[in-house]
Parts: C-alpha cells; structure tokens; sequence
C-alpha cells in the first residue's frame, strides 16, 4: 500500500432544525468489513497516539468530537490530514504508519477496524516498518 490508498470519505449528513444525524454503512461507506470498534478519549494536552502500522487491518479514523491531525507515511512519502469534522472521516490501509497529534480539548477520535486486536498484527518502531515496506517492494 501507499499514501495513494489513504483518503478522506465523506459520510452522509442530514440535517434539520433538531441537529444533525451521519450514519455509516459497511458495504456504501467502509471499503472493508469492520470487525472491532474503539475510540480515543481523554488525551492529555501535548499527547500523540498511534505511533504504529497494522500489517492486514484496514482503519477508518472519524473525529467524533473535538479535531486532531493525522500524519501518514508509507516508508517513501509522508501526508498530514486535520480531522475536525464528525462527518468525514480518514481512510488508513494496511501498511501505513500513523500518528496521531495536536489534540483539541475533549476531543474523540472513533475507529473502525477490519480485525479483531491481534498484537502480531502491529508494527511499533518505524525502523521496523520500514524493512518491512523494503522487503514488499
């Protein structure tokens, strides 16, 4: 995989008078089935998450309340996404590294992912994930 595989998908937004309602659908919205559902909450001011890539699991990150930024590299090239809108979202392949940074106060981060959690299946030291993109290559 590469960056070209990671992208913003927008969902759908109703609005009225009474608020707003997004609502995710596997098969329309998620290009992969989702096994497992989690957030991020309660991030101290100046903390990162992530520091990691999954080997199989696919992501989708949405900024459930609050906004934060997403740096993105696949062992060549690097991105940044600012996440800050609860109806769009940020599609993370496999062999992607992620960090997630620049917390606003309260802020939620929810995850969609296609596994279940399964140590074997993360990458935590970029020098690691590195060898493993050379040997893909």
């Amino acid at each position: 995989m590469s960056l070209k595989d990671v992208r913003l998908i927008e969902l759908p937004k109703i609005e009225d008078p009474r608020g707003s309602l997004t609502f995710i659908e596997q098969a329309n919205h998620i290009p992969f089935e989702i096994e497992r559902v989690y957030y991020i909450y309660g991030i101290p001011a100046g903390a990162s998450r992530g520091a990691h890539a999954h080997k199989k699991q696919h992501e989708f990150l949405i900024p459930i309340a609050g906004s934060f930024d997403v740096l993105v590299k696949d062992g060549n090239l690097e991105s940044s996404y600012h996440l800050d809108r609860s109806s769009c979202g940020l599609y993370l392949p496999e062999m992607v590294w992620r960090d997630l940074c620049n917390f606003s106060m309260g802020s939620i981060c929810l995850v969609l992912s296609s596994g279940v959690f399964d140590e074997d299946d993360y990458i935590r030291e970029y020098s690691e994930f590195q060898k493993e993109v050379e040997m893909l290559s």
